[in-house]
């Protein structure tokens, strides 16, 4: 199997455009020193969204509101976005976000705190989709309550599964690279998933729930 040509990669992250709110906040995130999802991941967040009529979404990792905006445009009108992230600047500049895009106020739920103390409150089976773009040493532990959350038929999607071209090369033996690679194995071999390694962005792990 030949490898993915970087023009090939190149052409179809950039195949579906930001719009100027997202490429703004995606500006901020970085000033933040956040990392946005590249607007590959951001796309197919958006299809994955608007194709399982997500009203209910959960997200680890708010940044800078880059993937909110993208998944609250695949969500139906009445969706509702709850995102979780340890730094309330970040969480700032994503409610910036949200408003630039004429989002209303009750469309999104921004909590403040880590991720495994605030996930546990949240209530079982409510979720349409979950997405985890946070520590990636806690990855494992975020699974585990994603899935609780979960209703049957709902979405589960994890950025930076590739982590920086890292996960495929057998050589790459560090902490973080092992420990999404193994993960990426144990959902591709879940009995309760059907899951999809996808080469967007850094590499999105998306998966429905039986």
């Amino acid at each position: 199997m030949s490898a993915q040509k970087p023009a090939t990669w190149a052409y179809s992250e950039d195949f579906i455009a930001e719009s100027e709110v997202i490429e703004q906040a995606r500006h901020r995130g970085e000033e933040l020193g956040c990392t946005p999802v590249l607007p590959g991941t951001g796309a197919a967040l958006r299809l994955l969204a608007a194709a399982s009529g997500a009203r209910a979404v959960a997200e680890v990792g708010t940044g800078a509101g880059v993937s909110g905006l993208w998944l609250l445009a695949g969500m139906p009108a009445d969706g509702i976005l709850t995102t979780i992230d340890v730094e309330a600047e970040h969480q700032r500049s994503a409610r910036k976000a949200y408003l630039a895009a004429g989002v209303a106020p009750q469309r999104t739920r921004v909590i403040t705190g880590r991720a495994l103390d605030v996930m546990p409150r949240l209530t079982d089976g409510a979720y349409d989709m979950v997405v985890i773009d946070g520590d990636k040493g806690e990855y494992a532990a975020y699974v585990e309550q994603a899935l609780r959350l979960l209703r049957p038929g709902g979405v589960l999607a994890l950025d930076n599964m590739l982590w920086h071209d890292k996960v495929a090369d057998p050589a790459a033996r560090d902490e973080t690279t092992r420990a999404l690679r193994d993960l990426g194995k144990m959902l591709r071999d879940h009995d309760a998933l059907v899951p999809c390694l996808l080469p967007v962005g850094d590499g999105l792990l998306a998966a429905v729930k039986r």
